[in-house]
Protein backbone atom coordinates (compact mmCIF):
# COMPACT_ATOMS: atom_id res chain seq x y z
CA UNK A 1 0.00 0.00 0.00
CA UNK A 2 1.52 3.20 -1.17
CA UNK A 3 1.46 6.12 1.52
CA UNK A 4 1.15 9.87 1.03
CA UNK A 5 3.69 11.75 2.63
CA UNK A 6 1.68 12.96 5.78
CA UNK A 7 0.58 9.20 6.29
CA UNK A 8 4.19 8.30 6.29
CA UNK A 9 5.55 10.74 8.90
CA UNK A 10 2.62 9.75 11.06
CA UNK A 11 3.80 6.39 10.74
CA UNK A 12 7.57 7.24 11.28
CA UNK A 13 6.34 9.81 14.35
CA UNK A 14 4.73 6.05 15.98
CA UNK A 15 7.89 4.31 15.78
CA UNK A 16 10.24 7.27 16.72
CA UNK A 17 7.88 7.56 20.04
CA UNK A 18 7.97 3.37 20.54
CA UNK A 19 11.76 3.50 20.39
CA UNK A 20 13.20 4.96 23.65
CA UNK A 21 16.49 7.03 23.74
CA UNK A 22 18.75 4.42 24.83
CA UNK A 23 17.57 2.08 21.44
CA UNK A 24 18.12 5.43 19.92
CA UNK A 25 22.10 5.78 21.24
CA UNK A 26 21.99 1.78 20.65
CA UNK A 27 20.97 1.89 17.26
CA UNK A 28 23.08 4.58 16.03
CA UNK A 29 26.19 3.64 16.77
CA UNK A 30 26.39 0.78 13.81
CA UNK A 31 25.33 3.50 11.39
CA UNK A 32 28.59 5.70 12.17
CA UNK A 33 30.46 3.56 12.78
CA UNK A 34 29.64 2.31 9.01
CA UNK A 35 29.88 6.20 8.15
CA UNK A 36 33.43 6.45 9.81
CA UNK A 37 34.42 3.59 7.25
CA UNK A 38 32.98 4.78 4.51
CA UNK A 39 35.58 5.21 1.57
CA UNK A 40 33.49 8.52 0.85
CA UNK A 41 34.01 9.34 4.33
CA UNK A 42 37.42 8.38 4.30
CA UNK A 43 38.56 10.16 1.65
CA UNK A 44 36.30 13.64 2.26
CA UNK A 45 38.17 16.47 3.88
CA UNK A 46 35.23 18.68 4.13
CA UNK A 47 31.99 16.68 5.39
CA UNK A 48 28.16 18.25 5.75
CA UNK A 49 26.51 16.99 8.96
CA UNK A 50 23.85 17.55 11.31
CA UNK A 51 23.55 17.58 15.20
CA UNK A 52 21.28 15.37 15.86
CA UNK A 53 17.55 15.76 17.43
CA UNK A 54 16.42 13.57 19.87
CA UNK A 55 14.81 11.23 17.52
CA UNK A 56 17.52 11.18 14.94
CA UNK A 57 20.92 8.90 14.56
CA UNK A 58 22.40 10.44 17.30
CA UNK A 59 25.60 12.77 15.68
CA UNK A 60 26.48 14.87 18.51
CA UNK A 61 29.77 13.08 19.92
CA UNK A 62 30.64 11.64 15.91
CA UNK A 63 30.49 15.63 15.40
CA UNK A 64 33.19 16.61 17.64
CA UNK A 65 35.03 13.37 17.11
CA UNK A 66 35.54 14.02 13.58
CA UNK A 67 35.58 18.19 13.81
CA UNK A 68 39.50 17.77 15.25
CA UNK A 69 40.37 15.68 11.78
CA UNK A 70 38.06 17.09 8.94
CA UNK A 71 36.33 20.64 8.05
CA UNK A 72 32.87 19.79 9.27
CA UNK A 73 29.68 21.80 8.36
CA UNK A 74 26.58 21.74 10.39
CA UNK A 75 23.24 23.62 9.25
CA UNK A 76 21.54 26.42 10.31
CA UNK A 77 18.12 27.22 10.04
CA UNK A 78 18.00 31.13 8.80
CA UNK A 79 14.22 32.18 7.69
CA UNK A 80 13.32 29.69 4.97
CA UNK A 81 16.63 28.45 3.83
CA UNK A 82 19.27 26.52 5.58
CA UNK A 83 23.31 28.26 5.85
CA UNK A 84 26.17 26.10 6.96
CA UNK A 85 28.63 26.97 9.31
CA UNK A 86 32.30 25.51 10.31
CA UNK A 87 31.56 23.79 13.67
CA UNK A 88 34.13 25.13 15.76
CA UNK A 89 33.39 23.01 19.09
CA UNK A 90 30.57 22.29 21.58
CA UNK A 91 30.70 25.83 23.19
CA UNK A 92 30.07 27.36 20.09
CA UNK A 93 26.93 25.95 19.80
CA UNK A 94 23.31 27.58 20.32
CA UNK A 95 19.70 26.55 20.10
CA UNK A 96 18.09 27.39 16.85
CA UNK A 97 14.74 26.69 15.22
CA UNK A 98 12.99 23.47 16.15
CA UNK A 99 15.85 23.18 19.43
CA UNK A 100 18.70 22.12 16.78
CA UNK A 101 21.80 22.77 18.11
CA UNK A 102 23.29 24.95 15.59
CA UNK A 103 26.87 26.44 14.91
CA UNK A 104 27.89 30.20 15.69
CA UNK A 105 31.12 29.10 13.50
CA UNK A 106 32.38 30.82 10.78
CA UNK A 107 29.52 31.08 7.38
CA UNK A 108 30.81 28.65 4.70
CA UNK A 109 29.70 29.33 1.12
CA UNK A 110 32.94 27.24 -0.69
CA UNK A 111 30.33 24.36 -1.82
CA UNK A 112 32.39 23.40 -4.71
CA UNK A 113 34.65 21.85 -1.54
CA UNK A 114 32.15 19.79 -0.08
CA UNK A 115 32.86 16.34 -0.15
CA UNK A 116 30.41 14.58 1.30
CA UNK A 117 27.09 15.70 3.00
CA UNK A 118 25.50 13.02 5.65
CA UNK A 119 21.65 13.91 5.32
CA UNK A 120 19.19 13.22 7.99
CA UNK A 121 15.31 12.39 7.46
CA UNK A 122 12.21 11.09 8.17
CA UNK A 123 11.99 8.12 5.85
CA UNK A 124 13.86 6.95 2.72
CA UNK A 125 12.89 4.54 0.17
CA UNK A 126 15.38 2.07 -2.09
CA UNK A 127 16.08 4.35 -4.86
CA UNK A 128 17.55 6.78 -2.23
CA UNK A 129 14.74 8.75 -2.14
CA UNK A 130 14.04 11.24 1.15
CA UNK A 131 11.29 12.05 3.13
CA UNK A 132 11.90 15.53 5.26
CA UNK A 133 9.65 16.79 7.85
CA UNK A 134 7.98 18.87 5.49
CA UNK A 135 9.30 22.21 5.80
CA UNK A 136 11.64 21.70 2.66
CA UNK A 137 14.92 23.39 4.58
CA UNK A 138 16.92 20.47 3.17
CA UNK A 139 14.95 20.44 -0.23
CA UNK A 140 16.16 24.08 -0.53
CA UNK A 141 19.88 23.09 0.62
CA UNK A 142 20.02 20.20 -1.45
CA UNK A 143 18.89 22.19 -4.72
CA UNK A 144 21.52 24.44 -4.36
CA UNK A 145 24.23 22.31 -3.61
CA UNK A 146 23.31 19.88 -6.70
CA UNK A 147 25.48 21.29 -8.86
CA UNK A 148 28.67 20.35 -7.39
CA UNK A 149 29.96 16.89 -7.24
CA UNK A 150 28.71 16.21 -3.46
CA UNK A 151 27.90 12.77 -2.50
CA UNK A 152 24.80 12.31 -0.28
CA UNK A 153 24.53 9.38 2.07
CA UNK A 154 21.37 9.65 4.03
CA UNK A 155 21.26 8.09 7.74
CA UNK A 156 18.10 6.62 9.38
CA UNK A 157 16.90 3.76 11.35
CA UNK A 158 16.07 0.28 10.02
CA UNK A 159 12.27 1.44 10.63
CA UNK A 160 12.65 4.89 8.32
CA UNK A 161 13.62 2.51 5.71
CA UNK A 162 10.49 1.85 3.37
CA UNK A 163 9.44 0.42 0.06
CA UNK A 164 8.50 4.02 -1.28
CA UNK A 165 8.41 7.56 -0.42
CA UNK A 166 6.28 9.81 -2.16
CA UNK A 167 8.30 12.12 -4.80
CA UNK A 168 8.19 15.55 -6.48
CA UNK A 169 9.76 16.86 -9.62
CA UNK A 170 12.29 19.13 -6.60
CA UNK A 171 13.20 16.31 -4.64
CA UNK A 172 17.01 15.01 -5.01
CA UNK A 173 17.46 11.30 -4.18
CA UNK A 174 20.82 10.40 -1.79
CA UNK A 175 23.22 8.49 -3.42
CA UNK A 176 23.32 5.63 -0.44
CA UNK A 177 21.66 4.86 2.19
CA UNK A 178 22.94 3.74 5.99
Amino acid sequence: MLMDKKELRTLIAQNKKETSRAAILDLSGPILRRLAVHPRFIAARTVLLYHSLPDEVDTQDFVHYWSLRKCILLPTVKGKDIELHRYAAEDHLETGAFGIQESTGEVFTDYASIDLAVIPGVAFDTEGNRLGRGQGFYDRLLTRLQHYNIYKIGVCFDFQRVEHVPTEPHDIPMDEIL
